[in-house]
């Protein structure tokens, strides 16, 4: 049996981080869910507790310190107010890691206008900040927190995952597709301006159109590991912007 790696979502009490803690638990992989209030995590994990089978791992609560240590993967998943405080936090615990950045800069009021930060993207910049030993990959922001609970339905949004370290990116990517969604390598970490500023885009699409979750398909592209799950679309050569989820504004837990 293949060993899984142990993955701690910091920011696992919110909705986004709890939703992916529980879609990687019923994969099989040991989930830690991180807090800077442990009370908070052990509650949260014993809610995803009782939504999983028997046969699936338990998830367990850490402060987020603690979390981070016991990982060999770790996700941040906490607001865009909050990402450099409590990357900052675990930074010690990061070292020769991939960190999964799932932030996205939302700045209430105006969630459905892009604002990203000066220089791009927000998830490099934090690359900048933890330096070379930390390999940053950004992954899932436009991935509404609503589609993630419901086990029973394969995740209809795709992910694009960016990151200067190509292994650390094609892990991101299984992870992914372990978790049920359909992901793709989509470039450097710079590009992640373009998903980040993608779920503004979304979240107007939403208000637009009065629906709860719009989200991503990618078309015209035949991947090996898609083939082989039987789910492929060849008729279209573009990218396409179809119904599936939207990150809700309020991703997670600071921390």
């Amino acid at each position: 049996m293949t060993t899984r790696e142990v993955i701690a979502v910091v920011g696992g009490t919110g909705k986004e981080g709890s939703g992916l803690a529980l879609r990687w638990a019923h994969a099989g992989y040991p989930v830690v869910i991180g807090s800077r209030t442990p009370d908070k995590a052990a509650a949260a994990a014993a809610r995803l507790n009782a939504a999983l089978a028997a046969s699936a791992p338990r998830i367990v609560a850490a402060a987020s310190r603690d979390a981070a240590r016991q990982a060999a993967i770790v996700v941040l998943a906490v607001p865009f107010s909050a990402q450099v405080a409590a990357a900052e936090e675990i930074s010690e615990e990061l070292a020769g890691k991939i960190l999964i950045d799932v932030t996205v800069p939302l700045i209430p009021p105006a969630v459905d206008r892009v604002q990203l930060p000066a220089g791009g993207s927000a998830v490099e910049a934090l690359q900048r900040r933890l330096g070379t030993t930390v390999k940053v990959v950004s992954a899932f922001q436009n991935v509404s927190a609503l589609r993630l609970k419901d086990l029973s339905r394969p995740v209809e949004c795709d992910v694009l995952v960016c990151a200067d370290d190509r292994a650390a990116g094609e892990t991101v990517v299984r992870l992914a597709r372990d978790a049920g969604f359909t992901a793709w390598s989509a470039g450097p970490l710079a590009n992640s301006a373009a998903s980040e500023a993608l779920t503004s885009v979304l979240l107007a699409i939403n208000r637009r159109y009065k629906v709860a979750a719009s989200g991503l398909r990618i078309t015209g592209v035949v991947d090996t590991a898609v083939v082989d799950t039987g789910v492929v679309d060849t008729g279209g050569v573009d990218a396409g912007v179809v119904d599936a989820g939207v990150k809700d504004c309020a991703a997670g837990d600071t921390g």
